[in-house]
């Protein structure tokens, strides 16, 4: 008589028996598997597993606990790319050494701006570099030199641009990060 794919059940052509999920969840090791013999099953709901925020798990022979979601690190949910409309480059060319200071006062109103507006006005209210800006934010680094440079085009920041003289970089500052480079 022909296996009627069943698991357990040799294919009718000479294959190897069909698994299903059941027979690997039964698996030693699996999540169905007793621990010890005469304990009851470990209980793991998917996706996830134990460790997982809100997840419930059952211990072998232990009571079952429900893992309370670790706090929330404050971060944006919106993409880099939908937080500056498409765009990958900046409007102007925009070192990340330049230094950024904040245009508008402290009672100047943001409320209709974007959070990532807001955040870069506050923290330029010290004079800061693009990078700073990046790291302090936990933006990357393109995001922020377009969202610094759109700024300063609607006059909500001051840009320093750092000074070449022909196109040849400034060596009193090479030889300082040298320096500096050295003593690390």
């Amino acid at each position: 008589m022909a296996g009627r794919g069943w698991p357990g059940e040799g294919d009718p052509l000479g294959g190897p028996p069909h698994r299903s999920m059941d027979d690997a969840r039964m698996q030693p090791g699996g999540p169905g598997y007793p621990a010890q013999p005469g304990m009851p099953a470990q209980h793991v709901q998917q996706p996830g597993g134990p460790g997982y925020p809100g997840q419930h798990v059952q211990q072998p022979g232990g009571p079952s606990h429900h893992v309370q979601p670790a706090p929330a690190e404050q971060s944006s949910l919106v993409r880099p790319y939908a937080v500056t409309g498409g765009r990958t480059a900046p409007r102007t060319q925009l070192a990340m050494e330049a230094l950024v200071s904040s245009a508008t006062s402290i009672h100047h109103d943001l409320s209709t701006r974007t959070p990532e507006y807001q955040a870069i006005s506050a923290l330029c209210r010290q004079v800061r570099s693009v990078a700073e800006i990046s790291a302090m934010l936990r933006i990357p680094l393109g995001v922020t030199r377009i969202l610094v440079a759109d700024m300063a085009a609607e006059g909500l920041v001051q840009l320093h641009q750092p000074q070449l003289n022909a196109g040849k970089p400034d060596l009193n500052l090479l030889e300082r990060v040298l320096s500096g480079l050295r003593r690390l």
